[in-house]
């Protein structure tokens, strides 16, 4: 990589017209561009950078930021310079390269701009003119670089909202020991583990429950952190999907949506957005040409929204999609269902005309997924994080939303933006082993619409850009470990551990006494089957304590047996794994049990053999 770095006192350009076919895309926004006391770095990618590209990056980054820091200039501004090499890379990699250079930098804390790459362009530049004013550098992997560090951030502070709506600022140095947490342990437990005093772990409880109900399995045959899923454990997935789509379509109101799961990273929104994800991405070639596996929904809804014709009188606009997605996170990382590299994330992004009704949208959404939370009877903590300037400006917002779920909410605040958004709610669980894993989000995002061109019709003609709401109820997957752990605290407390009734995988087994009553336990079956509810049948040549055993060790909420007194009386005697007591019932009461308990959620037939004895083992 050639480097041509100028201090001027002043830099400008404007775009004249395409110099390459494989120009990059680019809005009207960064047709011109005009800065004072800035760094202006002429860079030309060469081909050997590529097969070391991120290590190229670095040492540029490095040898910039030390010119930076002896100039003093306030803005780095990187111009795309063919006439320095030669030896050009092709323009796709040039391209992803002057992207990761342009986020690397940025990732300093440093004000950086980019000028569009494959484009003719006019500039004017006046040179400073002293020592350091004029230097070139020629980067290779091997380059040896001085050693930057990143600007210390300014540390943040935690802030306890009361379900009253009271704003307590915790303890800035050590806020897991303010008095004012102590009434709420999972928040206490949440603040040391973030503060860094986690709780030595062995392995999670949730491995061995989803092998042990032949749930979930490793799949040894493929990448780690991606799973194989069971006959059971897909069901639960699949209706954790329904549930997902039907809060998304039915409560919040969205359009669904599916896009691609590959993406070409010779588009420049799409290695900029792969770039700042810090190269923890799937990458692969087709015909020489780089792609990535998406890691998140954005690329492909954003793709569609920048060319979408929104009215300001059809916002808030909100998108559903049930996004496949893909992380390389750390080998050391994946740990069973918990943090995975192959995950299914229902996200939901809503497009609003401004703040106002951003924030609306915001408590909307929160509200939604409390219910969810809730419904899902799971150990949770509410959290948001917040800029100090918009926390600051709207404390009454804040504390209304505390009001609104009658829970105490633990606020971060933090006093510069990070991230696209300026406040992000959280609902973190707290695992049997007292380790915490996000679920449902809410995120208030101010930067993605300029970012990505995506814009609506206002009253007055102009397009505007949106503000746009993220959210999602977490991934699948995580759900189910958040639901396993939830059974293993429950048992530890001395409760049956046992999955909610309408995610069981069998809601109800029949246990005929002996073969002669084998008739009437499928008649039985079949009735209770006809309500919708999971039912099957122990036919095999066992004894009728062995039976039991075997459905309690899989959980079964309601075990029927059914023997002389239960068909000549024409009821049923019914064992119910969470009140761990065995009582007579009509068939019509178990029926109406077991419809309320799934009430308003998803159903799905039985997805195995009804008889045990036609049923294959899987692990």
């Amino acid at each position: 990589m050639r480097l041509l770095l100028i201090h001027a006192d002043f830099m400008s350009y404007e775009v004249r017209e395409k110099a390459i076919d494989e120009a990059e895309e680019i809005s009207n926004d960064r047709k011109t561009g005009t800065f004072k006391n800035s760094l202006v770095v002429f860079t030309a990618v060469e081909e050997d950078d590529v097969e070391t590209l991120d290590v190229v990056v670095d040492n540029a980054s490095k040898e910039i930021m030390d010119v930076l820091d002896k100039v003093r200039a306030e803005v780095i501004v990187i111009y795309p310079y063919a006439h320095l090499s030669s030896s050009l890379a092709k323009p796709r990699d040039a391209l992803t390269a002057l992207v990761k250079l342009e986020n690397k930098l940025r990732n300093y804390g440093i004000n950086v701009s980019r000028a569009p790459f494959g484009w003719y362009k006019s500039f004017t530049l006046t040179c400073k003119g002293h020592p350091l004013s004029e230097l070139s550098k020629s980067i290779k992997a091997e380059t040896k670089v001085i050693e930057v560090t990143k600007p210390e951030v300014e540390k943040g502070y935690f802030v306890l909202i009361e379900p009253s709506g009271e704003v307590v600022k915790l303890n800035s140095e050590r806020p897991q020991d303010d008095e004012a947490i102590e009434k709420y342990p999972l928040i206490k437990r949440l603040i040391m583990n973030e503060k860094g005093s986690k709780p030595e772990k062995g392995a999670p409880p949730h491995i061995k429950f989803m092998q042990k109900l032949e749930l979930v399995d490793y799949e040894p045959a493929s990448d780690v952190g991606h799973f194989k899923f069971l006959p059971k454990g897909a069901l639960i997935k699949h209706l954790l999907e329904e549930l997902a789509m039907e809060i998304a379509i039915n409560d919040i109101g969205a359009m669904m949506i599916e896009t691609p799961m590959i993406y070409r990273l010779s588009v420049s929104e799409i290695a900029e957005q792969a770039s700042r994800f810090l190269e923890r991405d799937y990458r692969f070639k087709i015909d020489n040409e780089e792609f990535t596996l998406r890691f998140a929904g954005d690329f492909g809804l954003f793709s569609m929204m920048k060319k979408v014709t929104v009215s300001y009188k059809q916002l808030p606009l909100r998108i559903y999609e049930l996004s496949h997605s893909f992380r390389l996170e750390k080998r050391g990382e994946c740990v069973g269902l918990r943090r995975l590299r192959a995950f299914t994330m229902p996200d939901v992004h809503c497009f609003c005309k401004d703040l106002e009704q951003g924030m609306e949208e915001f408590a909307n959404l929160l509200k939604k997924y409390m219910k969810l939370v809730k419904a899902m009877k799971i150990d949770y903590v509410i959290v948001l994080r917040a800029v100090e300037f918009f926390f600051l400006e709207n404390k009454a917002w804040f504390a209304s939303l505390a009001k609104e779920v009658g829970e105490p909410i633990l606020l971060e605040v933090l006093p510069a933006m990070r991230h696209y958004w300026i406040v992000k709610e959280e609902h973190q669980f707290i695992d049997s082993q007292g380790g915490n894993a996000q679920l449902c989000t809410v995120q208030l995002d101010i930067e993605d619409s300029e970012r990505y061109g995506i814009k609506f019709v206002d009253k007055d003609g102009t397009k505007k850009g949106c503000i746009i709401v993220h959210s999602s109820m977490g991934s699948i997957e995580r759900w189910i470990y958040a639901l396993l752990e939830q059974a293993e605290k429950n048992r530890a407390l001395g409760k049956p551990p046992m999955l909610p009734v309408w995610l069981s995988p069998v809601q109800v087994r029949v246990i005929p006494v002996s073969s002669e009553y084998l008739g009437d336990a499928l008649k039985i079956a079949e009735e209770v089957g006809k309500a919708g509810i999971r039912v099957d049948v122990d036919d095999r040549d066992e004894s009728v304590p062995r039976k039991i055993r075997d459905a309690e060790v899989e959980w079964i909420p309601f075990i029927v047996v059914v023997g002389e007194r239960e068909v000549k009386e024409k009821i049923l005697s019914v064992r119910n794994r969470e009140k761990r007591e065995t009582v007579t019932l009509k068939l019509e009461e178990l029926i109406e049990i077991i419809s309320e308990e799934s009430k308003g959620k998803p159903k799905v037939k039985l997805w195995i053999p009804k008889l045990l004895s036609m049923r294959p083992k899987f692990i």
